[in-house]
């Protein structure tokens, strides 16, 4: 792919914005599988884009070979699951060339990514991270793919799930699993049912996933 025009301002403008929700640098591409997994956090939250050639702290290196292409097809078609939509563009800045992979957010989700170990893993962009997705998340994107829609029955289990919400303010998923003394895979499904609904939300906070009553 030929490089554009120099486009100096526009990738220090880009460069500027730092890494977040929707922009990730890379020095280099050495791994399919691991750019996968930030394929995947694009795809399950906002979508995003990748700047291939920059350093962490926002230097342009450029990207040293075509080899960095054939990785993020790699990523996005053989180590996604399922294969992600991409668009790839080079630019040329500093004399260098910057390679720009723009994800959109997927319409199938959950979008899994094949880590070393061969395993399918999906997860999510939060702030400048990738972080792994959980049993909830799985399963609101489970529910939200059923095309006949999901009936909530309210029952005294709905309903001490949702007082234990009220009193503590928010609570993890074991906590949530010990505290209304239900089991695991039905907690995980009446949480998932309430985000849906409107009435629960997430938030991370200490490397953790909680759940809380959404104001």
């Amino acid at each position: 792919m030929k490089p554009q025009s120099d486009h100096t301002t526009y990738i220090h403008h880009l460069i500027a914005e730092g890494e977040h929700q929707q922009q990730d640098f890379k020095f280099e591409i050495s791994d399919a599988r691991k750019i996968a997994k930030t394929l995947s956090a694009f795809a399950n939250t906002r979508g995003g884009r990748l700047l291939i050639g920059v350093k962490d702290n926002g230097k342009i290196a450029g990207v040293r070979s075509d080899e960095e292409q054939y990785m993020i097809e790699a990523a996005a078609r053989l180590y996604c699951r399922p294969e992600i939509g991409y668009h790839m563009q080079t630019y040329e800045a500093e004399g260098r060339h910057i390679l720009i992979v723009q994800v959109e957010e997927s319409s199938q989700k959950p979008v899994y990514a094949c880590n070393e170990d061969g395993r399918y893993l999906a997860y999510l962009r939060i702030k400048d991270e990738n972080i792994l997705a959980t049993p909830v998340h799985l399963r609101v994107w489970q529910q939200n793919g059923n095309p006949q829609g999901e009936y909530m029955a309210y029952t005294d289990r709905e309903q001490r799930l949702l007082n234990l919400l009220q009193e503590n303010g928010s609570l993890s998923l074991n906590q949530c699993c010990k505290q209304a003394r239900l089991p695991r895979r039905i907690v995980e499904n009446l949480l998932a049912q309430f985000i849906r609904y409107g009435l629960v939300e997430t938030l991370f906070e200490g490397h953790q996933f909680r759940f809380q009553l959404k104001t």
